[in-house]
């Protein structure tokens, strides 16, 4: 059980787990749950962690087969730039370790701002918390669970 299911099931919302078989050195964790999953790479959300300040950190979600625009996230955020947080630094503020940060039961709870493609699909996908198991979840749960926003920060 990680965070993000022990977090779903506390809140009572409706969601489902999808697991796939996660192979040890694969370093694309988005593509590889497109195709375990077998699902519409669209629907799928990749976890971003962004630095604002040296203090302040945030959480992007977008589709796997996008890219974050750093500049649309900062101003979605309020701040005056973002960048892309070190790899070391994601499991001491999330709880979880790269390839599996999930938006949802982060040991600090971060900012997370969701793609407004998210609004264009029924259900996504988002990171259960560990390789090789995904949380599928109406993005408006999502955005209630987390105390996120939709906004365009994807190219």
């Amino acid at each position: 059980m990680t965070p993000a299911v022990t977090t779903l099931k506390q809140a009572s919302v409706p969601y489902q787990l999808h697991e796939y078989a996660h192979v040890a050195g694969t370093t694309d964790f988005g593509l590889e749950a497109v195709r375990g999953l077998g699902q519409d790479p669209d629907r799928i959300f990749k976890t971003l962690v962004v630095e604002l300040t040296p203090t302040e950190m945030a959480v992007a979600c977008i589709p796997v087969v996008t890219t974050l625009n750093l500049k649309r996230l900062a101003k979605a955020c309020g701040a005056k730039k973002a960048a892309l947080a070190r790899p070391s630094k994601i499991p001491t503020v999330t709880g979880y370790i790269l390839g599996a940060v999930s938006p949802i039961g982060q040991k600090l709870p971060l900012r997370t701002i969701l793609d407004a493609s998210a609004a264009l699909h029924s259900t996504i996908f988002v990171s259960g918390g560990r390789r090789g198991l995904e949380i599928e979840i109406t993005y408006d749960a999502l955005l209630g669970l987390s105390a996120g926003r939709l906004a365009k920060i994807s190219v």
